[in-house]
């Protein structure tokens, strides 16, 4: 065979394979997170999962404009960037409208934080600023404390978060609010937020709680979703 032939069989073998080029990691991690994203639409907290993962899109971006003949994978990251970026900017939208209207009329909004004692008062077991809202009407989301119960629930312990509980403790005493849920209303036990409003009530001396330590603060609640 002619050294031609051989350059002419070598050429042809060229152009029937293709140039290997590898997987672009971070568009596969953008594409990983902008399904992830999707349970941004459930908590606002979780917004930083397309926060993140427009991030990781635009470096993956960056990469395969760089090493266009080493990387592959810009279906990947456009397809995860876009998800990331309507997620971030409709999830942000639909909790930002939530956030504005979900307090009920006649209601102040508080959370846990304004509950828990002030350092600078160490006598007082509650905080000063929940003395200034006893008796008042006011709106607070949490969770309920798994007591056994599973439905019609009428009486509860409410928390700011499950990962006490859940871990083999009990919450801290000034974060829990014993709710009673006036008629007709009723719930069921869930891993799911509630928000809940109603007049508060609080004293420095602990009131017994079944199961648990005892709590400072009550709600009267008329409302519930």
């Amino acid at each position: 065979m002619s050294t031609a032939e051989t350059l002419e069989d070598i050429a042809e073998y060229e152009d029937d394979t293709q140039v290997y080029r590898a997987l672009s990691k971070s568009a596969v991690l953008c594409l990983i997170l902008g399904w992830l994203s999707l349970s941004a639409l459930m908590s606002p907290i979780l917004l930083v999962l397309p926060a993140v993962g427009v991030l990781v899109g635009l470096s993956a971006l960056a990469q395969l404009r760089r090493y266009p003949a080493e990387l592959s994978g810009r279906p990947a990251a456009v397809a995860g960037l876009v998800l990331s970026v309507l997620l971030l900017v409709g999830g942000g939208g639909m909790h930002a409208v939530v956030y504005a209207t979900e307090v009920p009329d006649g209601f102040q909004r508080i959370s846990f934080a304004d509950l828990q004692p002030d350092s600078a008062a160490p006598q007082l077991p509650v905080s000063p600023k929940s003395l200034e809202l006893n008796g008042e009407k006011v709106f607070i989301k949490g969770y309920l404390y798994p007591d056994g119960q599973q439905d019609q629930i009428k009486r509860f312990v409410l928390i700011p978060d499950l990962g006490t509980c859940c871990f083999g403790g009990q919450p801290k005493l000034t974060d829990m609010v014993e709710v009673t849920l006036r008629d007709p209303l009723r719930t069921v036990f869930g891993m799911r937020k509630r928000r809940l409003a109603g007049t508060l009530t609080v004293d420095t001396r602990l009131k017994p709680v079944s199961g648990l330590g005892g709590v400072y603060y009550r709600l009267d609640a008329e409302y519930l979703r």
